[in-house]
């Protein structure tokens, strides 16, 4: 299992339940046959609200945009930021086919259908092959079971059956107070590959029985974004599907979140425990990965050169491998810190490597020490690495997360269509 070390946060409090820990949110997933597979794995989930939600999204960058990207938008901006319920896919992306707005629009019709809303209500994201015809026939023929068996612990089904390459579900969900109220919120996302910074990065659905705006509510999901999805690197593409959006039905009843202040930072929180959370867990089960690595540069003149200096490591083939065989080569950090577009001074620049193994620096001053490579090795024998920065030119702090490369990487995208 590819379990992630999780952190503790005061006042925060990690549940079971993914997106049915807050109130009034059941899901489903079951196998529609979208591609044939002998195993029948799940690939097609709904989740709802017993009541309308306020909703705010955040989508690929790719200029080369799938069919339901267009249409979350779209209903999006025609309901002026609400729904009530999200449908997703895997096996077929429903991406640069000609017909795909229209059966991305049947299907939110189909599911508007059965639950009895708006069909601009219903909010959808697919994933699996490019350009192969979506077929709706496994939609018509399933939508009746896939409603009829939505539930408070349908979780596990849906986060499921969005599932790809991944090797496991990710979900992650706290509770927390506001205003005297318990609220909650809880998440579920997939993806192993193509993911790239800059972006929401992959399917990610989160949910919450907090009451707040949706201006709010938007405010909020691209503040973490920021510092969650837009820090993981696996392998430089950017998918033509990446969507993560936020429900709130504000069914905890809390004074309603309509400004900033001390609430909407407690709500903030909560959505960065959550979604930090997932981000790591799609990091360390990236495709063919056997180490999540984590880096954290600190001591950045700005935040952002901090970031670039983190995702600039992260992302670099060189240091992946290095990762992936256990080789202490911490020339590779050095150079990737220095090709990043950033403002540092080398002679303050140090590296240290740490896990569960122990610790150890390599690099002070812009220049290698002195170090035990048996203590390197036991470093970088666990399955997640800590690749600490020290820059010493301020005091701006960021941190990125990604994977190491493996032959198994390869040979998944080798024959992924086939």
């Amino acid at each position: 299992m590819k379990e992630i070390q999780k952190i503790e946060y005061p006042g925060f409090s990690y549940q079971d339940g993914g997106v049915c820990a807050a109130r009034g949110f059941r899901a489903n997933g079951l196998y529609s046959g979208i591609k044939k597979n002998p195993t029948k794995k799940p690939d097609l989930c709904l989740v709802v609200s017993d009541v309308p939600c306020r909703a705010a999204g955040v989508f690929t960058q790719n200029k080369v945009q799938a069919a339901p990207v267009t249409v979350s938008k779209q209903h999006l901006a025609q309901t002026g930021g609400t729904a009530q319920a999200f449908l997703l896919n895997s096996k077929n992306a429903n991406a640069c086919n000609a017909d795909g707005v229209e059966k991305s629009e049947e299907m939110c019709r189909l599911a508007a259908e059965r639950l009895g809303i708006l069909v601009q209500q219903v909010l959808i994201a697919q994933t699996g092959v490019i350009g192969q015809t979506m077929p709706i026939e496994p939609i018509v023929q399933n939508i009746d079971a896939l409603c009829e068996g939505l539930s408070e612990s349908g979780n596990e089904k849906a986060a499921t059956a969005i599932m790809t390459t991944d090797t496991v579900k990710k979900e992650a969900a706290v509770s927390f107070e506001l205003g005297g109220k318990i609220c909650h919120v809880g998440g579920m996302g997939k993806g192993s590959g193509m993911i790239c910074p800059n972006m929401a990065t992959t399917l990610n659905v989160i949910t919450t029985d907090c009451a707040i705006t949706t201006e709010m509510l938007q405010k909020a999901l691209r503040d973490v974004v920021k510092v969650t999805y837009n820090c993981l690197y696996i392998d430089g593409d950017q998918s033509t599907n990446d969507t993560c959006a936020v429900l709130a039905n504000g069914l905890a009843e809390n004074p309603e979140i309509v400004s900033e202040g001390v609430a909407f930072e407690t709500f903030e929180r909560a959505l960065y425990i959550v979604m930090s959370n997932l981000t790591k867990m799609l990091a360390k089960d990236g495709e063919g990965a056997t180490k999540l690595l984590e880096c954290t540069v600190t001591g950045g003149k700005t935040w952002e050169d901090a970031l670039a200096i983190a995702k600039s490591v992260i992302a670099s083939d060189l240091l992946k491998c290095a990762m992936f065989g256990e080789d202490a080569n911490w020339g590779r950090i050095l150079c990737a810190i220095g090709y990043a577009p950033a403002e540092f001074t080398l002679e303050h620049v140090a590296v240290t490597l740490a896990s569960s193994g122990g610790s150890v620096r390599v690099c002070e001053n812009g220049a290698g020490v002195p170090f035990s490579e048996d203590a390197a090795k036991r470093v970088l024998e666990a399955d997640e690495i800590q690749i600490q920065v020290t820059l010493a030119d301020s005091k701006a702090t960021a941190t990125a997360w990604g994977c190491d490369l493996t032959y198994e990487y390869v040979k998944i995208n080798g024959d992924y269509r086939t």
